[in-house]
């Protein structure tokens, strides 16, 4: 669903060898080892990445630090109309080439053994953080923002949704063979507010990517499963309150489905991580679906787990 290796110690050992996080995501030689790490560790299908969704703001104009224990914080935020204009179209090429860098070095070190999935957060998610300056429960500031000043909210997640279709096309061009759009805080917006702030502009960036095919994951938000179901993607991630059966019934059988186990079945039993994981199988019914957990996987979380629960789906029989 996301990097799994930042449960592996070899993920832990890069890591403490460096200044922070950021310098991790920064460094194109280094970025490139733990997006493969899994793939070697784990026997997971496909790579993804290793990068961080703020990316887009800080390429922005708008930077962030990660504190420890804490998460991403802006120690700027965006208050207002004057705020969004100082912010530029993110360029990938100069801004955020670490990332492209790190791309064409992975591609060249898998050499086809898996695919490459590269992402990006979705226009709601990263407004979200502009205007909170730091992860949130409720997001408060920033739907206040919506109610307050809508036509400014709109300038800014056009901002933000330019931004990430050059990026994402900009990933493309650097060898990634599938893209995937992580709309995170996605469950905190009443509906009506969700389809014009979040679904918006989700649409425009996946009539905008063409070039390979487009997985959408909007957590929570299963009171627009319906209409996420008309995007102009291939795929639709599913959080694990979300029961394959009804996202079926909304969506339909053309887009493949993807997910959607919850990431804390990992701490329970080996029996009852098989018995759920075929359960979670039997469910999508041999349909268009790829196996995953419903969120990412959390960090402390046994890498022999995660073996166990890719084992339990590889030797899986219909």
């Amino acid at each position: 669903m996301r990097q799994a290796g930042r449960i592996l110690p070899e993920y832990r050992n890069v890591r403490a060898s460096l200044s922070g996080f950021k310098e991790l995501v920064e460094t194109p030689e280094l970025a490139a080892e733990v997006t493969i790490q899994p793939v070697d560790l784990l026997g997971v299908d496909a790579a993804i990445i290793f990068s961080d969704i703020l990316v887009i703001p800080d390429a922005m104009g708008l930077p962030y630090r990660m504190e420890k224990g804490v998460g991403p914080i802006f120690d700027d935020t965006i208050k207002s109309v004057s705020d969004i204009k100082k912010l530029k179209i993110a360029d990938p090429y100069s801004d955020l080439k670490y990332v492209t860098d790190a791309i064409s070095i992975t591609k060249k070190e898998l050499n086809g053994r898996v695919p490459l999935i590269g992402f990006a957060g979705a226009p709601w998610t990263i407004f979200s953080y502009m205007i909170e300056g730091k992860g949130s429960k409720t997001f408060s500031e920033a739907r206040k923002f919506l109610y307050q000043e809508p036509a400014a909210a709109h300038d800014l997640l056009g901002k933000i949704t330019d931004s990430t279709i050059d990026y994402l096309k900009a990933q493309i061009e650097a060898g990634v063979d599938i893209v995937q759009l992580f709309d995170s805080w996605a469950g905190i917006l009443p509906k009506e507010q969700y389809l014009e702030f979040g679904l918006k502009y989700l649409r425009k960036i996946c009539d905008a990517i063409n070039e390979v095919p487009i997985t959408v994951f909007a957590k929570g938000a299963w009171f627009a499963l319906e209409e996420i179901g008309k995007l102009n993607c291939n795929t639709i991630g599913l959080d694990w309150h979300t029961s394959p059966e009804m996202a079926r019934r909304l969506i339909g059988t053309e887009k493949t489905l993807q997910g959607n186990l919850d990431p804390c079945l990992l701490y329970a039993s080996d029996e009852e991580l098989v018995k759920e994981t075929i359960s979670m199988l039997n469910k999508f019914g041999g349909q268009k679906h790829i196996a995953n957990l419903g969120h990412g996987v959390y960090p402390d979380t046994n890498p022999e787990k995660v073996k166990l629960f890719i084992n339990t789906i590889k030797e899986y029989k219909f």
